[in-house]
């Protein structure tokens, strides 16, 4: 079983990722080095609190991170407005 998180948005200027990269989870906690594109230590924050819930099958939308379906999405916390940076969303996939 793997996590696959995928990015799907960016708010501004990311200098870490673009649209359509990922970050693969082993197991739902390993990360997988060769089928992972890049990491920010900044974006892991905002998929730590949930990564075991969802690795274990608990429903996206019961942890309020989607409206409907068996994704879930979570944002960087980068407030790219006050920033200049950029804010990420990523969908979050159990594969």
């Amino acid at each position: 079983m793997k996590l696959v998180i995928k990015v799907i948005d960016i708010q501004g200027s990311c200098p870490v990722y673009q649209v359509g990269q990922k970050i693969v989870l082993d197991e739902g906690f390993k990360v997988n080095l060769k089928e992972t594109d890049a990491i920010c230590m900044h974006s892991l924050a905002s998929f730590l609190p949930y990564y075991t819930s969802l690795s274990k099958g608990v429903d996206p939308v019961e942890l309020g991170l989607a409206h409907e379906g068996k994704d879930a999405y979570v944002q960087c916390l980068d407030p790219q407005t006050y920033t200049g940076g950029g804010t990420v969303t990523f969908k979050i996939s159990r594969k």
